[in-house]
Formats: structure tokens, sequence, C-alpha cells
């Protein structure tokens, strides 16, 4: 077989390597090369513990990129790493080289065949966007890990990815068709399946040789494949030298699995699976997880699609996270220690619900009677596998240094062991003064397990490897295999020869010379290993620590620190999806990792520990990292792990301008609530500018403000009926109310206040008018200044409304306000201003005009009556910070108690606008593009006399700006309709 490979180069070599290589790389790319820290230190790590520094990203636009990538690294001595969506959990996609990002541009649908069921793609083309596209034949592509949002089908491949339903489905391995891809140095060819000799093998004779002597090698080997490959369906370690021994075997599936050791993939030809036209869950409850593992076979002997494990800690921490406490309470009945999610599939529904009562029976039959809670509608089963598919980052979620650790991640042993071998390992843990979190696919005996532990301790480190030693241990005695899923990365190379023994261990390293001989692709991964505990490869090495900033602007009490807040970020990468939900909009836009919450948070932990120069953190890359981030609020709810980007913003904002000053645009967006009643006064003349073309463009000369964008027209303000109250006139009753005028609503739509007003007090509520204790200014949220990182001046007027809304909460009325981005920073922002119990007060006191009618509707405690629409179509788009802090349910609510009207839910990320953001000359084109993903879209189907409802003030004017469509505030539905 090959000689024995070169080494690969150390890190110093490999910077001292990449010398001329920008220069180089430039002539013979179509895509882009990036060689400056953040981008570097943006690459260096994926979902794992590990963080190795690359020497530049490349980002392909073809095959020929990645050919040309290739043999410019040879040229340079330097390796090449491929990579998808980075959410490896064992050290994959990072290395010393250079970094290849195909998610970017290199990830289009290359061919389908909907007759036949295959389809064809490039490697950087994401899992659930093939799905969306295949739903409408029929089709879909089974294997779905729990990343399927945002890893890639490439990715797929490269670690022979299995998903929940492999029970049925099998893994990569048996469901791709076949491959093209690219040697070492460039030359392309392709394996598929043989029998068929036109398809097995392309490229010529190199590639006929090559695949002659892998079929060789293996069958040399034949009887220790046999005698050592584990047999499980979850294996995935070392390389598929299993898979030549086959009758007809498929050349392909030797490279499934090689994590980008063997070659660089181009495309991957799927085999397709029909999408079953129902599916029905049960959720079987267990006192013990010690039960669950006992009874997990019982249930597969029933022939389910998946078994899916949640453990009690999923239970218990996702009980505090907003997103999922919903859905755990619809389907956990008291207090279980954990559940097993059963899932059937078929096209008879009829057939499912009885399969539904066999699992019933079951559970009965062996002690556990009514504790199956059946989920047949399919949007409460879409709820619960959210949930399934978020155990990692729920768990992950845990604050403070010591994290569920992925090492030990996915071994799978034979279920008739599973229960034994859960119990040796928590053992295990015990004895090292550790617990562990399982969660996932009990179905096949791959319980995802992670042991407790702090990465920046050099104790636990050294406790981690001893884990590791003992728990492969385990993992052999029981036959299981100790990479079942994840593949083996830094994480588990090293335990393929205790596992696989020493000649296929050999012949592992025959099939990289052979495919590889210069040791250019992804190198010490699977053979010829880096160390697992070498803490120079982590992202948390000797010597980390945070040193920016000495004294934070915000309360991050919460998190330990400011650091840790940032450290929360683990690169799972839900932040990368495509659809649902809103985040990361700008990320959606752009493709950017820069633009992304992820890119974001590793640029500021690298920044803040020294690791990206001196003075990282208050630089001009850092701003730039920083600017596209809308403040939407979206990652405070749907990042798993709690990373508050936006928060993150405002205190990055407040250091860097203290260096560097507040541009002339900042201060004067951050003043208006000041000179918001002198520019009411000017408006004739203030409002010129949206009449003018050349005073627009003179604005975007001297202030940057797009000439493109209309600004908001100044009227004469919104003033309060009545006279100002006192807190004694307050009853207590559920009836008083303080109506909070925004500035936005104030100054430039006053219509809404005096609709809310009307609808309040058709409603019967009390309406106490507040003033500031000086009585000169309206009262504020702050907002515009905490946009600009102002903090001091926000904290000024959190701490002025504080002081005059406190009374008349403490009296018993209830704070109400139209805006969501100004309202709902009395229960966020305000927090982090001003900690303590006051803040705390105001904020469980605080509702959107919505929230108040949609609580007090379903109480019984107000009646608006409303006058039948007709069947009018109201199509709602929702603020990001409402969907943020989880009511938009309460819009939906009150729009539907006005009789015949039709609403509809835009299912829609940020529109773009996100205050200031929208105006400027520099983001105006990002902030479109964010409109153009899916709201601009949707709206343009919306028929001529549709309602539009945005209860945003930025929302309405992308949407008046980018349509010519007006938008309306819900007060305005509700106003009209008013009986």
């Amino acid at each position: 077989m090959g000689a024995s490979a070169k080494p690969a180069a150390s890190p110093r070599a490999t910077a001292r390597n990449a010398a001329g290589l920008p220069r180089k790389l430039a002539e013979v790319l179509r895509g882009e090369a990036r060689f400056d820290a953040f981008t570097r230190g943006r690459y260096a790590t994926d979902a794992s513990i590990y963080q190795i520094m690359p020497a530049g990203v490349v980002f392909p636009k073809s095959a020929e990129d990645i050919a040309a990538t290739l043999k410019v690294a040879a040229d340079h001595d330097l390796p090449v790493i491929l990579r998808g969506g980075g959410t490896s959990q064992n050290g994959q996609p990072i290395g010393s080289g250079l970094v290849v990002d195909c998610s970017r541009h290199f990830n289009a649908v290359k061919d389908y065949d909907a007759a036949a069921g295959t389809v064809t793609v490039e490697p950087g083309h994401v899992l659930e966007r093939l799905n969306a596209r295949l739903r409408a034949d029929g089709w879909f592509f089974p294997v779905e890990p729990s990343t399927a949002t945002r890893c890639t089908l490439g990715g797929m491949a490269g670690n022979n990815s299995c998903g929940a339903r492999s029970l049925r489905y099998g893994k990569m391995s048996d469901n791709v068709l076949s491959l093209e891809a690219l040697f070492h140095d460039g030359r392309a060819f392709g394996f598929g399946l043989t029998g068929n000799e036109a398809q097995a093998v392309t490229g010529g004779a190199r590639a006929d040789d090559l695949a002659r002597r892998m079929l060789a090698l293996a069958e040399a080997h034949r009887d220790e494949i046999l005698e050592k490959y584990p047999r499980v369906q979850r294996r995935v370690g070392g390389y598929n030298l299993d898979s030549l021994i086959e009758p007809r075997p498929n050349l392909a599936h030797l490279l499934v699995g090689s994590e980008g050791t063997l070659a660089a993939t181009t495309s991957v030809t799927l085999k397709l699976s029909r999408l079953p036209t129902h599916r029905a869950m049960g959720v079987c409850h267990f006192p013990s997880f010690r039960a669950a593992m006992e009874t997990t076979r019982h249930i597969v002997d029933l022939d389910p699609v998946a078994v899916e494990l949640v453990d009690n800690n999923v239970l218990v921490l996702g009980a505090d996270i907003p997103l999922f406490r919903t859905t755990l309470a619809d389907i956990t009945r008291g207090r279980p220690n954990c559940l097993l999610l059963a899932e059937f599939a078929g096209d008879d529904l009829a057939a499912l619900k009885r399969d539904l009562k066999r699992l019933d029976q079951c559970m009965a039959d062996h002690g556990f009677p009514d504790a199956v809670v059946e989920v047949v509608e399919p949007n409460r089963q879409k709820a619960v596998w959210e949930v399934r598919e978020a155990c990692l980052n729920i768990m992950m979620s845990m604050k403070g240094d010591r994290k569920p650790v992925s090492f030990i991640e996915d071994c799978a042993v034979p279920l008739e062991h599973l229960a034994d071998y859960t119990d040796a390992v928590t053992e295990v843990f015990s004895k090292h003064g550790t617990r562990g979190t399982w969660y996932a696919h009990a179905s096949v005996g791959c319980l995802h397990v992670r042991p407790i532990l702090n990465m920046k301790d050099g104790g636990d480190v050294a406790t981690m490897r001893a884990i590791a030693e003992e728990t492969a241990e385990l993992v052999r005695r029981h036959k299981g295999s100790y990479s079942g899923e994840h593949g083996d990365g830094i994480s588990r190379s090293e335990f393929i020869e205790p596992l696989f023994g020493a000649k296929l261990t050999r012949a592992f390293e025959a099939v990289k010379d052979d495919f590889d001989p210069d040791n250019r692709l992804n190198p010490n991964k699977i053979v010829r290993p880096l160390k697992m505990d070498d803490r120079s490869l982590m992202r948390f090495a000797p010597g980390y620590a945070v040193t920016e900033p000495a004294q934070t602007a915000l309360d991050w009490s919460d998190w330990g620190g400011f650091g840790p807040a940032v450290e929360m970020c683990n690169n799972n990468g839900t932040c990368r999806k495509l659809a649902g939900g809103a985040m990361c909009p700008s990320y959606r836009a752009t493709k950017d990792e820069q633009h992304l919450t992820r890119g974001r948070a590793n640029s500021l932990r690298l920044a803040i520990s020294g690791q990206l120069g001196r003075d990282a953190f208050l630089s001009p890359e850092m701003k730039r990292t920083m600017d596209l981030c809308v403040s939407c609020k979206a990652c405070r709810r749907e990042c798993p792990t709690g990373v508050d980007m936006a928060k993150m913003k405002v205190e990055f904002l407040h250091h860097y301008h203290a260096r560097h000053g507040l541009p002339l645009r900042e201060r004067l967006v951050a003043e208006m609530p000041r000179f918001a009643g002198i520019a009411a006064a000017l408006a004739p003349l203030l409002n010129l500018r949206n009449r003018y073309a050349p005073l627009a463009k003179f604005g975007e000369q001297k202030l940057g403000f797009s000439a493109r964008r209309s600004l908001p027209a100044w009227r004469r303000p919104w003033r309060e009926a009545g006279e100002p109250a006192h807190p004694s006139d307050v009853t207590g009753e559920f009836r008083d109310i303080v109506l909070f005028g925004d500035t936005f609503n104030r100054a430039f739509e006053r219509e809404n206040l005096e609709a809310a007003e009307r609808v309040l007090t058709a409603a019967g509520y009390r309406l106490h008018r507040v003033l500031a204790h000086s009585g000169r200014r309206a009262l504020c949220c702050g907002r515009t200044w905490l946009a600009s990182g102002q903090t001091d001046r926000a904290r000024e007027e959190a701490r002025r409304t504080l002081d005059a809304l406190l009374p008349f909460v403490r009296a018993g009325a209830r704070v109400v306000g139209l805006e969501p981005s100004c309202l709902l920073t009395f229960r966020d922002e305000f927090l982090s201003l001003l900690p303590g119990e006051e803040a705390k007060t105001l904020a469980q006191s605080a509702l959107l005009f919505e929230e108040l009618l949609a609580a007090d509707l379903a109480a019984g405690r107000i009646a608006l009556p409303m006058k039948d629409q007709g069947g009018r179509v109201a199509h709602l788009h929702g603020h990001c910070h409402q969907k943020s802090f989880g009511v938009m349910g309460s819009v939906e609510t009150v729009l539907r108690h006005v009789p015949g009207l039709d609403v509809r839910v835009i299912e829609s990320s940020c529109c773009g606008m996100a205050g200031a953001f929208g105006y400027r000359a520099d983001t105006i084109d990002v902030s479109f593009a964010m409109a153009e993903l899916s709201l601009f879209p949707a709206l343009r189907k919306a028929g001529p006399d549709d309602l539009v409802v945005a209860d945003g003030t930025s929302c309405r004017h992308q949407i008046h700006d980018g349509l010519k469509r007006e938008a309306i505030h819900v007060a305005r539905v509700l106003d009209a309709a008013l009986a």
C-alpha cells in the first residue's frame, strides 16, 4: 500500500508558509479568500471544545475554485480543511491550514430527478432547504440530524451523519448513491456503485487503480473487519472498509465518514425517501432513567420510526427557557424523571393511532400504566421535535464555567446492554466527582452523554481523559461503537486503535496514504491523531483570561460577568438557520459568518481575551463585526444557550464610542426625544427634506442618512387626555392604566395613541396621565440612547421614568405601551441599567397594548363589542421584540377577537428597518435585502383592500418605503372595528 504519509506542518511552519497566499489565491479564485485575524478567528472553532487558528479562509464558488485552492496550498506546503456549517462536535473542520467554507457560495442543487427520487447537490447545500424544496413532490431526505436547519449535505457526508429516524432510514452511507470529489492535487474523480462500471469510477486510470487497491485492501482484512467492526447500526468510526466487502460495494461509501481526510467532495448524489402522509407521537413518562433504558427495546419492538430520550436535565432547564416552556408543559404530566418520544409514521392515520394504543399497552405491561401522552396534531409534534432537537443546546445553557462537554458524546451499544452501559457510565462520572446529561437516540442505543466539566481547569481536563479511557473500555466490553454518529475528529481519533486493533488501524493509515500521500487533507484526524486532551488545541487554552472591558456599563451578574456571557456561545450554529424564527436576520441576507450571532460572539471572545491582538476589542474591525447586528433580540429567545447579542452590542458601543467618539448621526438619533418638541414646531421646514431630492442628497453626504429613504414626518405631537394624575387616584383595580406614549408614536403617529385611548376607554379602563417629576418633557424609555451605547444617558432616562411610574405601579396600576421596542425596554434593559427590586416591580407591570387586552379578554374582565368585517384579510407582521418576548400570540388573539377578520400571520424575520439601521446609507441595501427574504414577497401577494398590521413603527416605515403600502398598528384595527 501507500508509503508513510508526510507529517502535518506545525502551526509555526503553517504561518511561515502562508506568505504570499493572498495574492496567489486572488489570481485564481472566482470566490474570495480572507486572511485577517477576525475572519481566521471565526473559523478557528466548531461546536467542540477545540480551537485552532487557520492560515486563511477560502469561500469557493465552484469545484474549480477548490481545485485551485488545493494546488496553491500544495505550493505553499499548507493543509486544506473543508467545512460546511461548522457544527461538528469533535473538531473535524478546524486546522492550521486553509479552511474552505463551502456553505456560503458552493451550495446549489445540481440535478433533481423527481421520478427516480434522486438529487445531486453541491456540498454547501443546507439539509432543511433541500427538504423544503422536495416536500412539494412528496419526497424528503430522511437523514435528519438535530442540526438540520444549518448543517450542509457535504458536512453530513463527511461525518456519516445519522439523525433521529435512523432506525427506519439508516445513516448517511445508506442514502448516498455517489460522490464527485477532488484528489489532494485537485484532480477530479467520482465513486459510486460497482456493477455499473460507467458510474462506479470516473477520473481515469488513477481513480480506477485506487478503487481496485481499496477493494483488495478490504478483502485482505475481511476476517479482521468481521471480527472488530461493531455490529450496531450506529458505527461511524474509522474508515468504512466494511462497506467494501459487501456483495456489490459502493465505493462512494468509503469517502462517506472520512471527514475530508481522503478527498475534497464537490457533489453528492442522494437517494430520497417518500414523505409519510402522517406521523403520530407517544410521549412516554418514566420515574427513573434506568426504567426508560430497560423499556426502550420493548418499545422498539413496536416498529416505531424513532425513539428519542429527553432526560431530566432538559426537563428542568427547558422549563426556564421561554421558547420551550409551553411545549414541555403541554407534553408532560406530573413530574417525570425523563421521557421517551416514540414516533410512528405511515399513510394510514387510523393505523398510527392503533400504534399509540399498542404503545400505551406496552408501557402498562412493563409497569407504567397511563404513562403516555399522545401527540397527533402536526403543529404539536413540530413543537416537541424542536425541543428534542435543542436538547444539547438547552443543556449547554447552564451558566458558569462548568458545562456538559462533548467527547464521549455518541457511543452506541446493543439495546440489550443499554441499561447496564448507562449505569456503568454514570458510575464512572460519580467516581470522578461529576454527573452527566443524557439525550437522543435510545432506539439505536446511541445516547448522547456529556459529563459536566470546566475546560478552563487543568484538573478537569485530566478528568476528561480518564473518563474517556474508562468509557472506551466499557464500550469495547459491551461490543459497541465509540463513534456512533458525530465522527472521530480530535476527540475520538485516538481511540480508533484501542477499539479497532492495530491491524485495522494500519489499514486505515494505508487508505489515507493512498488517497493523500502528502497529508494535505485535514491531517491528524482518524489516523495519526492529535491528543484529545492537548490543552494547546482547546478554546480555553492554558493562560486564557478575559481582560476587557475592565468595568462594564450594564449589569452582567446573572451570567457571572461579561466574559462568561460571551462564552455562552458554544458554536452550535442555531443562528445559521435560514428559515423559521427570526434569528439571525443579517446572516440570512449576507450569508457571511461575520454577520451572525455565533460569528460576533467568537470575535468578542477572542478580542476580550487578547487573542486578536492589542486593542482588538475597541478596533474598527470589531465595530464592523457588530455593525450589522440589528438588535432584533431574536437570539435572546431563540439561542438555546442564551447569547444576548443585542445587549452585548450596547455594552460594546458604550466602550467603543467612549474611545473613538460619537458620530453626529448617532448623536442626532439618540437625542431625538429631547428635541422632539422643538422639531415638531419646525415641522414644515424639517419635512422639506422628504420633498426635495437635493436636500436628501445633502443629508446623505453630511449625516449618512440614505437619500433613498424617507425620514419620519414631524407633526403636532400627541397629548394625553385629562389632567395629571396622582398615585392616590389609583383604586388598585385591574382597570387602572397608565398609557405610556413613546417618542415615536407621540411625534410621528399620534393617531395610534388616540386610537388606543378610545379602545381602552371603550373596554372600561381608567387612564391615568403621568408626567415626569420635572414636568418639562414626556417620559422616555431611553431606547435611542441605548442604540448608540450611551448607557449613562439611558440610565438617566430610566431613572426619570421609573421614578414617575413606580408610585402608580405600587398603587396597583399597569403601564401599557404601543411600541414594542420601547415598552419592552422596561422588561429588559431597565433591569441591566438599574438592577434591583424597583426595576423588577415596573417590569412585572409593564404590558404591550395587545398583551393587556388579550389577558383581560381571556379572563372575562372586559368586553369589546366589534363590528363584523365581512371576511376582510389582515396580514400580520410581528415586530422582532414581540417575537423575542413571546407576545405574538397576544396580537393574534386580539385580532381574532374581531368578527369576520381573516388573520394571516406572515412568517418573517426582521423587516430590516431596525430603528436607525434602515436609514443609514451604508446599510440600506442590507435593510431592503432583509425585507426581501420573506416580508416583502408575502405582502406583494396581498390584495389591494387587505389590511397590513404591524405594531412596530420601524416595520410600518419599511413597508411604506419598500412597497408603498400603509401598515397600521393593531390599536387602529380595533378602533375602526369598535361597535
